[in-house]
């Protein structure tokens, strides 16, 4: 059987350690064999049909700006089958001013109240997915995500916010999804919120759900193959009138 094809794509805001943490990713990839290629450019986005060929595609891109055909070749190839999978602000704040990146990825960053060191706990979700099997809450000290989330996902983990005062603070407690999974056309899209630098992201508990969520993502193509059901579902995207 041939290796699985992974693309991951890292840059923006140098802050979050794109270039670390994308070696993080290579690494846990190239260990469960796939062939892996690694790009600091969007341009990486440009050949539409060579991203079809792909199992998962990887971004760790914050605060960028991106054109709308970029988006929409890898918006067509996850809804095709391939695989998008990411954390913290490398998937879900990549480009806030594109609604068809976030509609694709299932949620935004919007807040990190008490920014970075705020100590919380992360619950995992145990439920039908096997994302999660044997995995236990956890604690974290780094930035706690507070995000707008897509309703349509399944979620795997979440925190429970108020941890620090804030203008939030006197709504209810809420718990947050940390991580999820949905479908975008027949591709499986999984994020993870955690990850605001490379030690994060190594963290043994973080370091397994990311390895999780990649296999997974990546399967979608094979399975959607079988089914024969990937030719011809596009979504053009609704952002353009706006």
């Amino acid at each position: 059987m041939a290796a699985k094809k992974a693309l991951i794509v890292w840059g923006g805001w140098l802050g979050h350690q794109p270039q670390e943490v994308a070696e993080i990713f290579r690494s846990v990839l190239t260990e469960e064999g796939f062939e892996v290629e690694v790009s600091d450019t969007l341009e990486a986005f440009a050949d539409g049909e060579k991203l079809k060929g792909l199992d998962l595609i990887v971004p760790a891109w914050t605060m960028g700006e991106i054109t709308k055909q970029l988006v929409a070749n890898v918006s067509e190839a996850v809804q095709s089958g391939v695989g998008i999978a990411g954390c913290h602000g490398g998937m879900c704040d990549s480009f806030r001013n594109n609604v068809d990146w976030q509609f694709m990825t299932g949620g935004q960053w919007v807040a990190h109240p008490g920014n970075d060191g705020v100590e919380y706990v992360v619950n995992i979700k145990h439920s039908s997915s096997p994302l999660v099997d044997g995995m236990q809450d956890f604690t974290v000290k780094t930035e706690q995500y507070y995000l707008h989330v897509d309703p349509a996902v399944e979620v795997l983990a979440t925190t429970r916010f108020p941890v620090v005062p804030g203008p939030h603070s006197l709504n209810k407690s809420v718990d947050m999804p940390v991580v999820w999974t949905k479908r975008w056309g027949v591709g499986r899209v999984y994020y993870n919120s955690l990850g605001h630098q490379a030690n994060i992201v190594d963290m043994p508990e973080v370091k397994e759900m990311m390895r999780r969520g990649f296999l997974w993502a990546a399967e979608g193509k094979r399975l959607a193959q079988e089914a024969n059901v990937a030719a011809g579902i596009q979504y053009t995207g609704m952002g353009d009138s706006n």
